[in-house]
């Protein structure tokens, strides 16, 4: 058991990034001054339960006519740390958890896109809300994207299986478009995000340390060095270890649907006629495999040559990933992209081949006003996402505004209480809400 401490406190304190190390840093860090908030809960059109934060100001004479969505695939938003600007300016946040938050493992975007649905008819249906906006920051993005780019087509043309093949009820769920779409330090969906960083010198799935040393660019025969250093791969390495990232994925993506395969077998040999009048024991077995849902391990989720090579699409961004300082360490551990996923999952959202979360392709199909808002140090988000964000958006009204020394959370230096880089990039969301939805 003190190993096992020993394990935890090393991978935390030495390989976390030191962003995290006060806490949530996209979390507001004081309560908001003339807020109030109430305790929601949302019913989807599949039936699910949501719940939320509402936020409005006591302040306000008459009931917001503006609401802003906050909500990510993943993460809990209920405190992010837009909502205090935006309810001092007099609009209403619901800042929102999708039916996944706090799990990775089972996290399909058809599902949390009904989760998006239900957040906007609530305000406009409940509340009365006569505008409203999508913020989607980091993975919000993405989602906020693709339930607006479904909810601008007619019913029957919205995409009607994942791609997993589960039904997407898109046909007949209630879904308004918004009014106007904000992405915050957006990367382009998680599905990208690991086709960047997947390690592709894996050899063997079941193996974590098998490893190609000519794919290793942790390997220092292949430019990397001794952390902080930078490293500097060669284009000869790098594009064969795009290729062969994309080749992982790729299997990946077949043994995924090799899993749903099976148990699609499973339920049309139970939907069958005659199947009631089988043994006990045969239908048992068809029905545990029906039933049966594997998970997927997918080890070394943090290797992306950009995290330690300031040469790949240059910008003023520190040393390593998101998560943490050395990546070349934290590669290797539990904690990470897509650790555990089950076939579904992996395909719908961990799947940069696979996946529909894409908020490129998806920002092409939405007319509404849009702004991008872009942290200059970003480690994830980086300048060539933003300018290719920007030149996608098929609004005609679209705007990026560059927050000169932020990074992804616009979070402080460790252990500074104000955060500067967030009060100037609410100056712009906020002055660009007002300006079109008063």
């Amino acid at each position: 058991m003190r190993g096992v401490t020993r394990l935890i406190i090393w991978a935390l304190v030495i390989l976390v990034s030191k962003t995290y190390w006060g806490g949530m840093p996209f979390w507001f860090r004081k309560t908001p001054e003339h807020a109030r908030h109430e305790s929601v809960v949302l019913r989807t059109h599949d039936l699910r339960q949501l719940r939320a934060l509402y936020w409005t100001s006591e302040r306000a004479a008459t009931m917001p006519k503006v609401g802003v969505v906050v909500i990510h695939p993943r993460i809990d938003f209920h405190h992010h740390y837009a909502v205090p600007r935006l309810v001092d300016a007099g609009f209403a946040v619901l800042a929102a958890n999708t039916r996944h938050v706090g799990n990775d493992t089972m996290a399909e975007h058809e599902e949390m896109v009904l989760d998006v649905a239900a957040c906007v008819r609530w305000l406009r249906e409940k509340r009365g809300v006569e505008k409203v906006v999508l913020l989607g920051n980091s993975g919000g993005g993405s989602l906020v994207a693709y339930y607006q780019a479904e909810a601008r087509k007619a019913p029957g043309d919205r995409i009607a299986r994942s791609p997993g093949g589960s039904p997407t009820r898109f046909d007949s769920a209630p879904m308004t478009p918004a009014d106007g779409m904000i992405y915050v330090a957006a990367h382009r969906g998680q599905g990208k995000v690991l086709l960047d960083a997947i390690d592709p010198s894996v050899v063997d799935e079941r193996d974590p340390l098998s490893t190609e040393p000519s794919l290793d660019m942790y390997d220092t025969r292949n430019g990397f060095v001794e952390p902080p250093a930078w490293a500097s791969y060669s284009a000869e390495f790098l594009e064969r270890y795009r290729a062969a990232q994309v080749a992982r994925v790729r299997t990946l993506d077949e043994l995924a649907r090799s899993h749903v395969a099976r148990h699609e077998e499973a339920a049309e040999e139970s939907e069958a006629q005659g199947f009631a009048a089988r043994p006990f024991e045969e239908r048992q077995d068809v029905m545990k495999r029906r039933a049966c849902e594997p998970v997927m391990v997918v080890y070394r989720t943090m290797a992306d040559p950009a995290y330690v090579d300031a040469g790949i699409d240059r910008s003023d961004r520190d040393y390593g990933s998101l998560l943490s300082e050395r990546p070349d360490l934290m590669n290797m551990t539990a904690l990470g992209f897509a650790r555990t996923v089950t076939a579904r999952a992996w395909l719908s959202t961990w799947s940069g081949l696979s996946s529909n979360a894409d908020l490129v392709a998806n920002v092409a199909h939405i007319a509404e006003p849009t702004l991008i808002v872009h942290a200059e140090r970003d480690r994830e988000v980086r300048p060539s996402d933003a300018a290719g964000l920007l030149e996608a958006c098929a609004s005609r009204d679209k705007k990026l505004s560059i927050i000169k020394g932020a990074r992804h959370y616009f979070e402080p230096e460790p252990g500074e209480r104000e955060a500067p880089h967030v009060e100037a990039a609410m100056d712009k969301i906020v002055a660009w809400i007002q300006e079109r939805f008063g």
